[in-house]
């Protein structure tokens, strides 16, 4: 069937002066795509071999028939141009996701032509004192991109939230929520007519954690690993294992050895089913090669995507759905409500100490300033301290009232993402609270 004569077709009967898809979209045959994700711990001078890591990374996207890759830690782009060369037969199309001081580290590689790109930048990621773990200056967020295959809207996400750096005493926690929330809410508003919707990255969240459960229950987002009918890779789909020799086994030890932190989602719509017909992941050493592509996993998921009748596909008011999920959720979005308040209690706490001290330097510099004068009304008086000690106690004083001044406005940034993100959880909980005394109703008319 000729297509642009189908849509003209449809749009003449609607009388809508834009084309739809509705006769060409129930006879398409299913779609095979294949998505690519990994963490590739590229910062340059201080990850082992990460020049020739790089190497077999664009050998192994070159051997595999990917549709997409989704690349997080490509701290130089350097090393994306590079890639971007090597790649540039099998995946023609690339974008580099560039955002705060050393950029947001994510780069997406494709098969079919992208159409759209975005980048979204967390509101909170972590604190810039706090150099020697790096996230606040990789200004990470989630990266968008819009593919057309076949006539199919695929909209693609790629993500990398802070780090866990002690799982016991986790100060990054209300941050991470907060991404989570945030990286939620960016799916489900720029995704609204999307046919399917894939997410990848490095989540840092194990898959029970209160952020992986807020996104999934949220977004219905489905996990690959729970959904694949066949899976090949590590035991439980771990992507940090302890047979890396670039991890700290130590670390892994309180969780067997392993743990999953990286994750590729996907969602259908009412008219494309979405089914993952294999997950696969590496396994530490690569064989030929002295060491392995990273200190994470790499996974691989292949999806089939099947065009259905209109009406026939999942609905927000059927099994499996997020509507279905309804009680789980406010009792996710209840804790999440109360991680950011521990941590708005705690930036609060935080930004009075900063006054606090910054109040004390300002008191002694106005101190030095006065017996600085002294001499200037006392003739003959001469400088009751010595000249070299005066001036490093001033410069002392100017350096703390300057630090306090810059951290109460970090602090006051910090205090009013969290109130922002509680506020938005509140009323969010309200709305959900209320379709939940609505579902009895919802049932019966589904059911009638």
């Amino acid at each position: 069937m000729n297509r642009g004569k189908s849509d003209t077709v449809s749009s003449l009967k609607t009388g809508c002066h834009h084309p739809i898809r509705l006769i060409a979209m129930t006879t398409a045959a299913p779609i095979r795509f294949r998505v690519f994700s990994l963490n590739c711990w590229g910062i340059r001078y201080l990850s082992k071999n990460c020049k020739e890591r790089f190497v077999m990374i664009g050998d192994l996207l070159n051997q595999e028939q990917l549709d997409i890759a989704l690349l997080q830690e490509v701290w130089c782009e350097k090393d994306f141009l590079y890639l971007k060369k090597k790649l540039s037969s099998a995946y023609p199309y690339s974008h580099y996701y560039k955002s705060g001081f050393i950029g947001s580290g994510m780069a997406v590689f494709s098969k079919h032509r992208i159409h759209d790109a975005f980048l979204y930048r967390f509101s909170l990621n972590g604190y810039p004192y706090m150099a020697q773990h790096g996230d606040w200056f990789g200004g990470k967020g989630i990266g968008k991109i819009l593919l057309n295959i076949s006539g199919l809207n695929i909209h693609v996400f790629v993500a990398h939230l802070h780090a866990e750096y002690c799982r016991e005493k986790d100060s990054y926690l209300p941050h991470r929520v907060v991404q989570a929330w945030e990286l939620q809410q960016f799916v489900r508003h720029t995704s609204a007519g999307a046919d399917v919707v894939i997410l990848g990255g490095d989540l840092n969240m194990h898959p029970d954690d209160l952020g992986t459960r807020l996104l999934r229950n949220y977004t219905g987002l489905k996990d690959s690993f729970s959904e694949a009918a066949k899976f090949d890779g590590c035991e439980e789909g771990y992507t940090h294992i302890s047979e890396n020799p670039y991890t700290s086994t130590d670390s892994l030890v309180p969780f067997g050895g392993g743990i999953r932190i990286d994750y590729i989602l996907f969602k259908g719509s009412k008219e494309v089913h979405v089914s993952c017909e294999s997950l696969s992941t590496t396994k530490g050493p690569v064989s030929g090669h002295p060491f392995p592509y990273s200190d994470h996993e790499a996974l691989t998921a292949e999806f089939l995507f099947t065009q259905t009748k209109k009406g026939n596909g999942c609905s927000e008011r059927k099994s499996g759905c997020v509507s279905d999920k309804l009680p789980e959720l406010v009792n996710t979005v209840n804790e999440a409500r109360t991680e950011v308040k521990v941590g708005l209690h705690c930036a609060e706490r935080m930004r009075h100490t900063a006054a606090r001290t910054g109040i004390m330097g300002l008191v002694l510099l106005v101190l030095e300033l006065a017996i600085a004068t002294v001499p200037l009304f006392a003739l003959g008086a001469e400088q009751p301290f010595p000249k070299a000690s005066f001036y490093l106690l001033g410069a002392l004083c100017f350096a703390i009232l300057l630090t306090t001044l810059m951290l109460y406005v970090f602090y006051s940034m910090e205090v009013k993402a969290l109130q922002g993100a509680e506020d938005q959880m509140r009323l969010a909980l309200s709305s959900i609270q209320e379709q939940l005394k609505e579902s009895p109703k919802v049932l019966s008319s589904d059911h009638l």
